[in-house]
């Protein structure tokens, strides 16, 4: 199957249904820069995907992939933030620590194929 435009991309739909997640497990918190900041990073994971899809050069994909899964990171992070600071409990953590990792090993496999 050709990929003709970025929601075709795998890493990408599992990076929204990343984000989609995020958004409802932090919907009640009441430290919102905590939440923005989370929120945030799970975004710049979708839409450095995106971004760097539209660009059309492999080099620039390549550079927007490394960010996207830089923000991989950083969501895991504020997870263990979060379990740390008891706005989750790793019932919580744990699958949305699981599908980051799942979306950052997508993203090495994508940039090894460029």
């Amino acid at each position: 199957m050709r990929v003709e435009k970025f929601e075709d991309v795998i890493a990408w739909q599992k990076a929204k249904e990343l984000t989609l997640n995020i958004y409802t497990t932090f919907k009640g918190c009441k430290d919102f820069s905590f939440k923005n900041q989370i929120e945030r990073a799970s975004v710049s994971i979708m839409n450095n995907i995106a971004e760097g899809f539209e660009r059309q050069t492999n080099k620039e994909l390549k550079n927007f992939l490394y960010i996207a899964k830089g923000s991989c990171g950083e969501v895991r992070s504020m997870l263990g933030l979060a379990q740390d600071l008891d706005y989750i409990d790793k019932d919580k953590a744990l699958p949305l620590i699981n599908s980051s990792l799942e979306v950052s090993r997508i993203l090495s496999g994508f940039i090894k194929t460029l």
